[in-house]
């Protein structure tokens, strides 16, 4: 092109078929743009959820073989391949609703040993949580809530649950108004369930102790980092209520254990929402982490007001307590 800017017009093209090239070139721009418009909008990279899809359908097929086979362990598992069928059939459900290509050559599904259960709930969990920081908002909640059930399902088994990343919430300067009425009402949900805590004791005896006051040390943890996190974002915190309504009376241990068993799942509810509407991977984490604390604490509570289902698949998309 810079030869082109010789006045004589000794040095390159001359007039007319440097025009000529122009009104090609013109031509040719919209052809390309078009094209590139046709395809940009498609993703035609493999499904990042298939594998996580797959993976639940083989686990869930091991638990049933295993229900057969062991009449020790068929209670047990038949509950963790009901489980794991509902995960799947999500799954399948949001990758169908996509579309997109299938690989060639599928990976196979890590195999799982059929006396092996809580292993792979714990693989279940920790391959979730590995997809969480890249997925668009609305699988981020799905994909949470997966990781959560499997969590709940292994408090069944011995205690094997994953450590918790150091998350530096302060670290989190801007959120999005969205982001931030979800904190706000992932908070509110906080303060609610450490105002149960403190209801029930009254109505439990001392075998529960432990259970309260694990739970309720969770939660306000769970509310003080909350406030730190609005705080450094500029966003005042909401302070708690003087009270809160639960929705039955607490009268007997019974509706004691309800109460809290729907306390812990509206805090699953409330940090669900959260993973639905920010991007922020520190917020993510923080509201997977808490996501999955009340799962875990919620399975227990559910089996002590005698809940049906004990094991929510998943839980935060579940919107009721029993």
């Amino acid at each position: 092109m810079q030869r082109v800017t010789s006045r004589s017009g000794r040095s390159g093209l001359d007039r007319r078929t440097f025009l000529r090239a122009v009104a090609f070139t013109a031509l040719a721009v919209p052809t390309t743009t078009g094209l590139v418009a046709c395809t940009s909008g498609y993703e035609d990279t493999p499904d990042p959820l298939r594998p996580l899809w797959l993976q639940a359908e083989d686990h869930a097929k091991a638990a049933r073989r295993l229900a057969a086979e062991s009449t020790e362990r068929h209670d047990l598992a038949n509950a963790v391949a009901t489980l794991r069928s509902a995960q799947a059939k999500a799954l399948r459900a949001e990758v169908e609703r996509l579309n997109r290509p299938v690989p060639e050559e599928s990976a196979p599904a890590t195999a799982v040993r059929d006396d092996d259960l809580f292993a792979s709930l714990a693989q279940g969990r920790d391959d979730a949580l590995a997809l969480l920081p890249d997925l668009p908002r609305h699988r981020a909640g799905l994909v949470g809530a997966v990781a959560a059930g499997c969590a709940a399902a292994l408090e069944l088994g011995p205690a094997s649950q994953a450590e918790e990343p150091d998350v530096d919430v302060t670290s989190v300067r801007r959120l999005e108004d969205d982001t931030a009425q979800a904190l706000q009402t992932a908070l509110g949900a906080e303060h609610a369930a450490v105002w149960v805590y403190g209801l029930v004791r009254a109505f439990l005896d001392a075998d529960y102790d432990g259970g309260i006051s694990r739970g309720e040390r969770a939660h306000l943890e769970r509310r003080d980092r909350a406030e730190r996190l609005l705080t450094a974002a500029g966003r005042p915190p909401r302070p708690a209520e003087p009270a809160y309504v639960v929705g039955d009376s607490v009268t007997d241990p019974t509706s004691a254990a309800r109460a809290v068993a729907t306390a812990e799942n509206d805090a699953a509810t409330a940090w669900h929402g959260v993973l639905e509407r920010t991007d922020d991977t520190t917020v993510r984490t923080f509201a997977v982490q808490c996501l999955l604390g009340a799962a875990t604490r919620g399975v227990h509570w559910r089996d002590a007001a005698g809940l049906d289902p004990r094991l929510q698949p998943l839980p935060g998309r579940e919107t009721t307590a029993h």
